[in-house]
């Protein structure tokens, strides 16, 4: 069986203190506790993927981090609950709910996507995983006619999905040394073409569009369901986007409750420090815009935005409930901050 990336390893290392004494032990697993920061990246993210996925999802240009979306799913459901990803992509959310037990329902505009997806929900139920999944190929903006088993309405736990970025992803990145061609070479960094795409337009259409997703899948969640959407900042000609922002808004619009947002780290921990695992393009973005005297840095994290669907009862009795934090999965510590450290060999 593909090792498990749901627990990423803990990277800390117990060493006397200037008194002589040892650190504290972490919180025993029996005891989790609430988490601000995410250790998503323990493992590079094409470690976390071999052999749990399908070789063609590299092809995806913007996947989700298997660990990131286990820990999701850890915190916020439990065994046999329902899992929904109206974006699904290449199938993450799908694969690590049913690894961990859970039913879970996938939504694909791309029918190449789709296709993979389902491909991934074979090779993950091939090699044990408990739980069962489907993958609907269509429009998510219109959820709730696509889904039409009368009981599937209303159950889903969790939402988990996160948003394209527009034209901002960067693919699949070959140089000299791998394609023994000179220069280098990009590949799979579209989304699609099939018309209806949130990428295909202005990116004011990419948030209306989002904003009808979760609209559209309001009533499949169950009251109080919970909606965790991992995003991130990015830069159009030189400016920064806070599309975390952007979406926190767009979610709220479509009539979600705010929870929480939280971290997930894009790299890993090793001896107090952070270590990065940036893509190629990344790091090669990030020199070219410091030597032309931009103060740019290699993105460390992704916002997780928590909202739920409005419980049933009265907006003055929900005011008087204080909001649920998420629950620390088995095996994680808090991570420690600290300086960034740029580890080659360990990059994904």
């Amino acid at each position: 069986m593909p090792h498990n990336p749901d627990h990423p390893e803990d990277a800390r290392r117990r060493r006397p203190d200037n008194h002589g004494q040892r650190k504290p032990e972490p919180p025993a697993a029996s005891e989790p506790v609430p988490l601000s920061v995410w250790a998503c990246a323990q493992r590079p993210a094409a470690s976390q993927r071999r052999g749990r996925y399908l070789p063609g999802s590299t092809a995806h240009p913007a996947k989700m981090l298997p660990a990131a979306a286990a820990t999701a799913i850890l915190a916020y459901t439990q065994p046999g609950d329902l899992v929904l990803d109206p974006m699904c992509g290449i199938g993450t959310t799908l694969v690590e709910a049913i690894h961990l037990g859970r039913t879970a329902v996938g939504i694909e505009l791309e029918p190449r996507w789709a296709t993979l997806a389902r491909a991934n929900l074979d090779h993950a139920a091939e090699h044990g995983a408990p739980g069962s999944g489907a993958v609907i190929t269509g429009d998510a903006r219109h959820a709730h006619a696509l889904v039409t088993d009368p009981h599937l309405a209303g159950r889903v736990a969790l939402l988990l999905t996160s948003p394209p970025y527009g034209d901002s992803t960067h693919g699949q990145i070959r140089s000299t040394r791998d394609s023994g061609e000179p220069g280098v070479h990009k590949s799979d960094f579209s989304y699609g073409n099939t018309p209806g795409n949130l990428v295909r337009g202005g990116h004011q259409r990419l948030l209306t569009g989002f904003t009808d997703i979760l609209t559209g899948c309001l009533p499949l969640l169950r009251p109080g369901g919970i909606v965790a959407i991992t995003t991130r900042p990015f830069r159009r000609h030189g400016h920064l986007i806070d599309f975390p922002g952007q979406i926190w808004a767009a979610a709220q619009d479509a009539g979600l409750e705010p929870v929480q947002r939280l971290v997930a780290l894009l790299c890993g921990i090793k001896d107090e420090r952070l270590v990065t695992r940036a893509s190629f393009f990344a790091a090669h973005e990030t020199r070219k815009a410091r030597a032309a005297g931009l103060p740019l840095h290699v993105t460390a994290h992704e916002d997780v935005l928590v909202l739920r669907k409005p419980p049933t009862r009265s907006s003055s009795e929900r005011l008087k409930q204080p909001q649920p934090e998420p629950q620390a999965p088995v095996g994680f510590t808090p991570p420690v901050t600290g300086r960034l450290h740029d580890d080659s060999e360990e990059r994904s």
